[in-house]
């Protein structure tokens, strides 16, 4: 956390340094900490120009699940000050996720408030599927790519699920995080055959990994904070078309029943709950076209720019 905020006082320094002076129509500040969203209500004050935030976090909600409580006691109150400065400084704010949306309005109610979420980047609907295809017969294969760190929770759930299909499913856990080793340490703990532990790779690498895997896999940790959020990662797994078995709960789980055709969620950290789901999958690759066509980043961000650019007029 020292590091962290070593490099952002020195973004900071870098940032003011380089609008002084000068005049903007608007300042567009995009989050998932609240420090980055305070810089661009600092600078648009300094500057007297509108600002659009667009929110990606909870913050001060989520230091509650991830510090420690003594930390969270002295720090919560500081940065609920700051969040509402930051917040009701903007013109307007929009919501990466409307699981987010409560917790705003009821604290923000004069706000206007967009919802635009994450989108689908171009790369992953060129890889779509063209048509349905089943999966193979045998070992198959589970594909995880991302951080594995406590918001993921891969260490809470893996060990005990994984042992549970040994002879039936090879888990392949692609990526890095502070809980790497503690997921390391409990696979060996229980004595699992059936996991790979395998680095990061650039995007390219990714995508053929989604399309060699039989299905895709996702949790998030058993926090209040992670019920509001909408993880980016469904997108790209919804694009290429493979069954999605998803451990999380809240908002998240509402739109993945409502949006995303064979996929099916479990509570967070809850292996029992987890093997039953998994029998209510469709072991094939479905084409998903209305969901790419509705959540392209590229149509998601013309409508977002369009946004920004009315918030500029009003102002």
């Amino acid at each position: 956390m020292i590091d962290q905020s070593k490099a952002f006082l020195s973004y900071a320094r870098g940032v003011l340094k380089l609008v002084k002076g000068k005049q903007y129509d608007l300042v567009y500040a995009t989050s998932s900490r609240l420090m980055t969203a305070a810089l661009g209500a600092f600078a648009a004050s300094r500057l007297r120009a509108p600002l659009y935030l667009d929110i990606r976090d909870i913050f001060v909600d989520t230091i509650k699940d991830v510090l420690p409580r003594k930390v969270t006691l002295f720090l919560k109150p500081v940065f609920s000050l700051l969040e509402s400065w930051t917040i009701r400084r903007a013109d307007k704010v929009n919501l990466v996720s409307a699981g987010f949306l409560p917790y705003f309005e009821s604290r923000y109610p004069k706000q206007q408030f967009s919802l635009f979420t994450n989108g689908i980047d171009d790369e992953f609907i060129r890889a779509q599927p063209g048509a349905d295809v089943e999966s193979g017969q045998g070992v198959l294969d589970v594909v995880y790519a991302g951080n594995m760190g406590e918001g993921q929770g891969l260490h809470a759930i893996i060990p005990a699920l994984a042992k549970r299909f040994e002879g039936r499913l090879r888990f392949r856990l692609i990526g890095d995080g502070g809980r790497r080793k503690q997921l390391a340490d409990s696979l060996v703990a229980v004595g699992c055959s059936n996991v790979e532990l395998l680095a990061p790779v650039n995007r390219d690498a990714l995508i053929d990994e989604y399309k060699a895997a039989d299905v895709l896999f996702l949790h998030l940790n058993d926090h209040d904070a992670f019920r509001k959020v909408l993880p980016s990662k469904l997108f790209e797994y919804a694009a290429l078309g493979k069954p999605i078995w998803a451990g999380v709960a809240g908002y998240a789980s509402e739109f993945v029943t409502a949006n995303i055709s064979n996929a099916v969620t479990f509570s967070p950290c809850c292996a029992e709950e987890a093997v039953k789901s998994f029998e209510q999958l469709q072991l094939r690759t479905v084409a998903r076209a209305d969901f790419v066509e509705n959540f392209s980043r590229i149509n998601i961000m013309k409508d977002m720019a369009s946004d920004v650019m009315a918030s500029a007029r009003r102002t």
